[in-house]
């Protein structure tokens, strides 16, 4: 993702919609930044469900909150300091005893791991609230804010990236369509799996060129037929041409990208979602999108848990590796020979 300046409160509340993919509800957001590791990196958690209250409490139930709050902050400070940034910011969207009780852990874990919180926020209908003021330095109606004026917005939809309404609309937009369009695919994929069985083998240079084909053309803003969407999609279950695709990503330039996979993840037979939809989790990260990639991968996994490259990516995403550090610098020499593995 372009580099998103943050020098206030609301730059960072406009910031949080685009590095996540979607606005933010009863969430807890962490930001690292600076130190050793370039960029920034987002995590964000649920934001725990009220404790318990009254005769129904309990105190058993009391520590397991405790544990399981201090579990969670121990991980997304490990996972930072890992990476090497050297500070942190926390945003809380919620009610404020929910955060503030949210937040404590949070803020004790980041600071033992030598990344300190350098301010902490809560957010909610439409203004943000200091949680480390400790005198009148923000007034208690809170300040209002608007993500729209801010220059890091700009930056953001310049660079094409764009805030969707909430995590569910983020997770539907890589969900298969329905209706007439599936109808028109499910016509596709049996046309393309007539047409494999029948040619079982093909020049393995001359897959490989036809998804370069489909790449180029949607890099100028060609979307790809039906038949085409199904047949790309047969074709990714060799494993090799998969990794062929894969090496040749535009890393520098991912818009295109990830609009195309996003688009064949949605129309091709659930069947062979895996690998589309785990090259749209690698291209979606590699732009700093981590929200995206998390769906992406979810998508792949739901399909078929065993996918190895879903299941790798699952686990670099959860460690927090930058992006920069996943770069494929050279395709590998172009296959030769005749070949299909199906995975």
């Amino acid at each position: 993702m372009t580099s998103l300046v943050i020098r206030s409160a609301q730059d960072a509340i406009a910031a949080v919609p685009y590095l996540l993919g979607f606005h933010p509800s009863r969430s807890l957001v962490v930001i690292g930044f600076e130190g050793r590791s370039r960029g920034t990196c987002a995590i964000r958690l649920d934001l725990p469900a009220p404790g318990p209250a009254g005769r129904f409490a309990t105190d058993r139930v009391a520590t397991d909150r405790v544990a399981t709050d201090r579990a969670a902050a121990d991980r997304v400070a490990a996972v930072l300091a890992g990476n090497g940034f050297g500070r942190s910011l926390l945003l809380g969207y919620g009610p404020d005893e929910e955060v503030r009780q949210a937040a404590g852990p949070i803020r004790a874990a980041l600071s033992s791991a030598g990344v300190p919180v350098a301010e902490a926020i809560r957010v909610a209908e439409g203004r943000w609230w200091s949680l480390t003021c400790v005198d009148v330095c923000c007034p208690p109606e809170g300040t209002p804010y608007d993500i729209s004026a801010t220059t890091v917005a700009a930056q953001a939809t310049f660079a094409g990236h764009v805030a969707l309404a909430d995590r569910a609309e983020l997770v539907s937009s890589v969900q298969p369509l329905d209706g007439p369009a599936r109808a028109a695919m499910a016509r596709a994929t049996e046309r393309a799996e007539k047409r494999y069985l029948a040619h079982p083998s093909t020049p393995a240079e001359d897959d490989l060129a036809f998804v370069l084909a489909l790449l180029a053309r949607a890099r100028t803003g060609t979307r790809p037929t039906d038949d085409e969407v199904a047949w790309l999609g047969l074709l990714l279950t060799d494993l090799r041409l998969r990794d062929e695709t894969w090496a040749r990503l535009d890393e520098d330039a991912p818009a295109a990208d990830i609009a195309f996979w996003r688009d064949i993840v949605r129309r091709v037979d659930p069947a062979y979602a895996p690998a589309p939809a785990s090259l749209l989790a690698f291209t979606a990260y590699s732009a700093g999108d981590g929200g995206l990639a998390n769906v992406a991968l979810q998508r792949a996994l739901d399909s078929d848990p065993a996918y190895s490259m879903a299941v790798i990516l699952r686990e670099v995403v959860n460690a927090g590796i930058p992006p920069s550090r996943l770069r494929m610098h050279t395709p590998p020499d172009p296959p030769s020979a005749h070949h299909r593995k199906a995975c």
